[in-house]
């Protein structure tokens, strides 16, 4: 008696975890995405930047779901554009210059669920990287995309998939 409560206690248990996966997304009938070509159209361009974001959600998405990347008619489309790229002084130093830079970058995002369409939208995500003035943007633009891609692309994968 004990090991059929124990295995009805494990199924409803393995159950209940339905379409979501270990990150908290949920896929719902959805087998396949796709990321269409995210062009830079700010007013800054950065060479390779779109390539980079492009790969860069992708690959998250890849890695968060057990969706299969498609090249078209994804059950879950992806697309937008860079829409700005910018550097500001942030901070200033007692004879009025700069202290530090921030790097911003916001990108447009068209989310189509092909299966849900009243889970479609399209929103702007942004995010910054604060550097030394003293730095060049080349000499932190590695990392600066490291850490703005991360949090814009976990930002569209919660709006897209963790509903949040």
């Amino acid at each position: 008696m004990k090991k059929l409560i124990l295995f009805l206690c494990l199924l409803c248990g393995i159950s209940s975890c339905g379409i979501y996966n270990f990150t908290g997304g949920s896929t719902g009938n959805a087998k396949t995405f796709q990321v269409n070509f995210f062009q830079n159209r700010a007013p800054l361009i950065e060479p390779g930047m779109d390539r980079e974001f492009t790969f860069y959600l992708q690959d998250l998405i890849n890695n968060q779901t057990n969706l299969s990347l498609t090249n078209s008619n994804g059950d879950l489309v992806y697309e937008g554009e860079i829409t700005n790229f910018t550097v500001a002084p942030m901070a200033a130093t007692a004879d009025q210059r700069a202290a530090q830079n921030r790097l911003t970058v916001t990108v447009n995002v068209r989310f189509t669920n092909n299966k849900e369409e009243d889970k479609d939208f399209e929103k702007q995500f942004s995010h910054y990287y604060d550097f030394p003035a003293n730095a060049q943007l080349s000499s932190v633009k590695s990392a600066a995309f490291e850490v703005i891609f991360e949090r814009i692309g976990q930002d569209i994968f919660n709006a897209s998939l963790a509903n949040w």
